[in-house]
């Protein structure tokens, strides 16, 4: 008989494979038991039955780590609830090095694992043939052993999971397919499945690489794409021992796995291969992909290398199974923006099952709380923009992405593929003046500018890169006289209406109502725990006129939450970001420059910081903002696209006499870092506030306003700052952090960096971190004089020093300067 279906649910979970039933399983603890998962086969039968198992703990940030090592924990207790065998079990794993700039990759990895408490150990290579016998070692420079990591089966752990929900009152439907999903008025309403409707309250898509198409149904965008993904296991070889470690070997793009004697060997090729790009069919289902040897051959034979009894033994299995990628190689999960109660857990890159438990516990959370549990901005859906569902884009950029995963993880690394989707109306002026070009967002951003002659290209490393002295030669540019910054990525937002002024000052920190018209305000958005949501600025240009702008990267979440905001109320909100140019001219000569374009006013009395005014530069019609994000005098500039050459080339023109520079996005990083400006994402998230973040300047205590986060606020007010964002400097010359290195007070981990980059002024690496005090004390100069401070760099413990203000000009008195 065929299956029926209820006629409404709390909550509806689509999928059956590891996440779906992990996602009905922590929905249950929370206490949520209205729940129904719905599989249109059997549970597994997509991808998890084909997945290698491995359960890995150390990830490329804090927060996957943190996800990860809960799946690990949930794992190895899931059998002991439920009575179902998952086949976990912890024989560790080995990760080698062939090349000295792997080996410092690994031990940077290693260093962060240790503020997550993932215990790592450096291994001679004598110990790593011990583990592993049949590897080879003689070119290798390191090892790294996790005795922790494990494996699992994955359809047995589903199983496991899928029982323990059904315990708590969740049900498990399988052999039913949902045909459309169902939206009104922006929020979800339901799915419609074979055997009729079901009205639910919240619906999470756990569907794997249907997930994109079935999602589009009601305009929800999700980019990913099916991929082959290849491995082998080989017959019985001599030698390989139950219950030796995983072997990763990335610079032969392989992993290798012992199974019962055996050895399974997966890879990931340089080059990925796509999949089909339309509606995979409803009854794939346990199903492969043809051998390919012509494309895997390759990489076996580097396989091969480092096993050579690989290429004596017989072959049990080829297996080719498609799974899904995503453009960054990183999986998205959270609500969707655009249909409210709709959430989305899809685009794994192979890593759903040590992803599995972190990710049900932590969406089942944001479910039930309507916020994430921690900061988990680096896979949230609202990171995905509108252009990634493109077909093409996805062919191209998915390929190069599923490549990475083995690839060297340097910093700055830049796409080679899908380039050229948004461009500003400068770029080719921007790119006659040497830009050298990185991509956010989609937009063709101007990273840092070659010198004549020298070759437009990265030459990457963990140290410092070939375009260092370009970047600090643009960063003394402005700190001495005017760089010329193209900020057209920035997103830009027109917000109108009876009722915008209302939901601009319930949203904001700061005082809107208060602004007068010509005021730009700087503010965070809160979300109801205090947790910064956005950071960004709000410019009154009417009495219920607003324009706001914020970073390329922040356009999805910042407009979605905007939007949701306003739901219900009298407010316009228009996107305006491909429509105007926006051009920063900074630095003390910043007001010479401009006001030899410009009969405008321009002295701190007639147009005074943190204002703006429209004027007439180069003969258009341009709206400046005084303002300024590296911490020097400067105004931004916003002007319609087709005006945008002609006050670009105004500016270049009366700059030449001023030592005008022209500065890229690695300049503003470093100027604005040891100016001590914020960066949204990384030194602020949804889990810091204002006051940790020392931003409670920001927060306008006395307005009327019932603020976002005003209760949660205000309690932190009266309490000892036990959190609290610092500045750091490390003291070696030579060497640089980048992000979540562990920083020691008197050789305890205290903390860990959130952004790093190189300081122009100081000749230094500078940084910022959030240290707690480990007693629960105040975070204060007192406690960070009285300790001795230290960060690890691959393995490497270096002294660093300490501030609570920036480095260059603590006082914040640059940008206020009259000539």
């Amino acid at each position: 008989m065929a299956p029926t279906v209820p006629e409404q649910a709390q909550v509806v979970v689509i999928g059956g494979g590891i996440v779906g039933c992990s996602i009905a399983y922590h929905l249950t603890r929370r206490g949520i038991t209205d729940v129904v998962v719905l599989e249109q086969g059997t549970l597994t039968c997509g991808t998890t039955w084909h997945a290698a198992g491995l359960v890995s703990q150390l990830k490329s940030t804090h927060s996957l780590t943190k996800l990860a090592t809960y799946s690990a924990r949930l794992f190895e207790e899931l059998e002991d609830e439920t009575g179902q065998a998952t086949g976990y079990r912890t024989p560790g794993s080995i990760s080698v090095a062939d090349n000295d700039e792997r080996w410092e990759e690994i031990l940077r990895g290693a260093t962060m694992a240790e503020g997550v408490g993932v215990e790592t150990q450096v291994i001679d290579l004598d110990e790593a043939s011990e583990r592993w016998p049949l590897m080879r070692t003689d070119d290798l420079v390191g090892a790294l052993y996790i005795p922790r990591d494990g494996q699992t089966s994955p359809v047995d752990t589903t199983i496991a999971l899928a029982k323990g929900a059904k315990a708590r009152g969740a049900q498990i439907i399988e052999g039913v397919s949902v045909t459309e999903l169902q939206a009104f008025n922006g929020k979800v309403s339901g799915v419609v499945t074979e055997q009729g409707p079901i009205r639910a309250e919240i619906v999470v898509l756990a569907t794997g690489m249907w997930t994109r198409h079935l999602a589009a149904q009601i305009g929800v965008n999700v980019p990913l794409q099916a991929c082959e993904h290849f491995y082998i296991v080989t017959e019985p070889i001599d030698g390989v021992e139950i219950g030796m470690p995983t072997l990763r070997d990335p610079g032969n793009y392989t992993y290798f796995k012992e199974e019962t004697g055996k050895i399974m060997a997966g890879f990931f090729e340089p080059r990925g291969k796509v999949w089909r790009t339309d509606q995979i069919p409803r009854d794939f289902s346990f199903d492969s992909l043809p051998e390919d040897w012509d494309h895997v051959g390759p990489i076996f034979e580097r396989a091969i290398h480092r096993v050579p009894s690989l290429g004596e033994c017989g072959l049990q299995l080829f297996f080719n199974g498609p799974e899904a990628f995503t453009p960054d190689g990183v999986y998205y999960m959270g609500e969707a923006p655009e249909v409210d109660n709709c959430y989305v857990a899809a685009g794994f890159n192979s890593v759903g099952i040590q992803s599995a438990g972190g990710v049900g516990w932590a969406l089942a959370d944001w479910i039930a709380d309507k916020h994430p549990p921690m900061d988990l901005n680096s896979v949230d859906i609202r990171r995905a923009q509108r252009f990634q569902g493109d077909e093409e884009y996805l062919k191209d950029r998915v390929a190069e992405s599923l490549g990475l995963l083995y690839a060297m993880h340097w910093p700055f690394r830049q796409y080679e593929s899908a380039r050229g989707i948004r461009l500003s109306p400068l770029h080719e002026r921007i790119d006659a003046a040497g830009g050298v070009f990185g991509e956010t967002a989609g937009w063709e951003r101007p990273n840092w500018f070659a010198d004549d002659g020298q070759v437009r290209e990265y030459e990457y490393s963990y140290g410092k890169q070939n375009w260092q002295d370009n970047m600090v030669a643009e960063c003394m540019g402005v700190r001495e006289a005017v760089g010329l910054f193209d900020q057209t990525s920035f997103a830009k937002f027109v917000v109108k209406g009876p009722d915008a002024l209302e939901v601009l000052d319930t949203i904001s920190v700061a005082d809107i109502k208060g602004a007068p018209i010509g005021k730009s305000v700087y503010t965070q958005w809160c979300n109801r725990m205090g947790g910064i949501e956005a950071d960004l600025t709000v410019t009154r240009t009417g009495e219920g006129a607003f324009f706001v702008v914020t970073a390329a990267a922040a356009e999805n979440r910042d407009l979605s939450w905007l939007k949701r905001a306003a739901r219900g109320r009298r407010v316009d909100i228009t996107n305006v970001t491909h429509r105007m140019a926006m051009i920063g001219l900074m630095g003390p000569n910043a007001r010479k420059v401009l006001s030899q374009v410009t009969s405008a006013a321009l002295d701190n009395d007639s147009f005074a910081f943190g204002t703006s005014q429209r004027i007439e530069v180069g003969g258009a019609d341009v709206t400046a903002m005084r303002m300024s994000y590296v911490g020097e005098l400067g105004w931004e500039l916003y002007i319609g696209n087709d005006n945008a050459v002609a006050v670009y080339d105004a500016l270049v023109e009366a700059g030449s006499s001023h030592g005008l520079v022209h500065a890229g996005y690695h300049a503003m990083n470093s100027l604005r870092l040891e100016a001590g400006m914020r960066h949204w994402g990384h030194d602020i998230t949804d889990e810091d506030t204002p006051l940790e973040a020392g931003l409670g300047f920001a927060v306008a205590w006395d307005k009327d306003a019932d603020f976002i986060g005003r209760a949660a606020l205000e309690a932190q007010r009266g309490e000892p700052r036990r959190k609290r964002l610092i500045q750091f400097r490390i003291e070696d010359p030579d060497l640089l952090t980048y992000h979540d290195e562990p920083i020691y007070r008197d050789g305890v981990v205290v903390g860990r960096t959130s952004s790093s980059m190189w300081s122009a002024t100081q000749d230094r690496c500078c940084a910022m971190g959030y240290l707690e005090h480990p007693d629960g004390e105040v975070v204060g100069k007192d406690w960070l004089d009285a300790g001795t401070w230290e960060t690890n760099i691959a393995g490497v413990r270096v002294p660093v020093s300490t501030s609570i203000r920036s480095w260059y000009d603590p006082q914040n008195q640059r940008p206020h300067i009259e000539d």
